[in-house]
């Protein structure tokens, strides 16, 4: 973050608006994959394409928790690791 520092003061407010904006899109794309992948694996659908209930049998929803708990363990994991990363860098750097 010393590069933000760098940033002229005038600046700063946009760079932290496009930054915000960034974020939230990340958020919704890493919803929209959670919610896409799940859904494909957990859910069945009938030989037209279309859903057989209204409703989530208990197979379904049980598939779907754990499909968003690992999805989760795994994102989080990763960002960890990403954070880790980005530290060492950091360190290495003069």
């Amino acid at each position: 973050m010393d590069s933000f520092k760098n940033i002229p003061e005038y600046q700063k407010a946009e760079f932290l608006r496009h930054l915000e904006d960034q974020q939230i899109k990340d958020s919704l794309r890493m919803y929209n994959t959670l919610v896409e992948s799940c859904f494909d694996k957990c859910v069945h659908v009938g030989w037209n394409g279309s859903l057989n209930s209204k409703q989530l049998t208990g197979t379904e929803t049980s598939c779907i928790s754990n499909c968003t708990e690992k999805y989760m363990k795994l994102t989080q994991r990763v960002g960890f690791r990403l954070t880790e990363y980005q530290a060492l860098q950091a360190q290495k750097q003069p």
